[in-house]
């Protein structure tokens, strides 16, 4: 499980967004288009640009770092409250329309592992496809060793899964390993079938599938 496909388009590339696009600021809609374009400013994701007229004047003066594209606005995610596709909030980042995310139920074999110690195993996983990214295992809660697991306060958001209910760190005989697991409550619709599941970072821990030992993958996203 440890190849995936890479980007879809280059860097660079602009088209249209054929959703309506709003952010909210201050209990306000301050972004309403229907004529958004995605920019690959990244490979793995885009970021909107937005006609002038369809941005109110608060808008601007709430994000010092907006700048024209084109004739288009960019504006910077993060100063706003929220932003939503139609009338879906959407996380972190606009979805990708090149990215798929596929939740499906496995019968393959999936043992984690950490400092020599059996943190899960399961026949039963519901195996997470993400355009981008490593596969990820979500396994039931009875197939985990929860007397290893502490509660962490992290949390974290993604664009295609939503907003993660729980983290929890690891404790082996060798230390605590912070925020090696998370699971979703309410993930996307797209997704539902992880809801409830533990998923653990590939990048920090031993996962063999089916016997086989898994490379450990670079990425590092929940």
């Amino acid at each position: 499980m440890t190849g995936y496909p890479g980007p879809a388009v280059e860097v660079g590339h602009v088209e249209p967004c054929p959703r309506r696009v709003r952010a909210r600021l201050g209990g306000q809609v301050v972004v309403d288009t229907l004529e958004a374009r995605y920019s690959w400013e990244h490979p793995w994701y885009p970021r909107w640009l937005v006609p002038a007229a369809d941005v109110a004047p608060t808008a601007l003066a709430a994000d010092p770092e907006h700048r024209e594209v084109d004739g288009l606005i960019a504006l910077t995610w993060s100063a706003f409250d929220a932003w939503f596709e139609e009338d879906e909030e959407v996380h972190v980042h606009p979805r990708s329309p090149y990215v798929r995310v596929d939740a499906l139920r496995s019968r393959r074999h999936v043992r984690v592992e950490l400092d020599g110690v059996l943190l899960a195993e399961s026949d039963a996983p519901v195996l997470l496809f993400e355009t981008g990214l490593p596969t990820r295992a979500y396994l039931d809660p009875t197939a985990v060793d929860t007397t290893r697991l502490e509660r962490s306060p992290t949390s974290t958001a993604c664009p295609y899964k939503g907003v993660t209910s729980r983290y929890w760190s690891v404790r082996t005989p060798a230390g605590r390993h912070d925020d090696l697991a998370w699971s979703y409550d309410h993930p996307a619709a797209a997704v539902v079938r992880i809801a409830g599941l533990i998923a653990f970072y590939d990048e920090r821990i031993d996962v063999s599938v089916d016997g086989v030992t898994q490379e450990r993958p670079r990425t590092h996203f929940a």
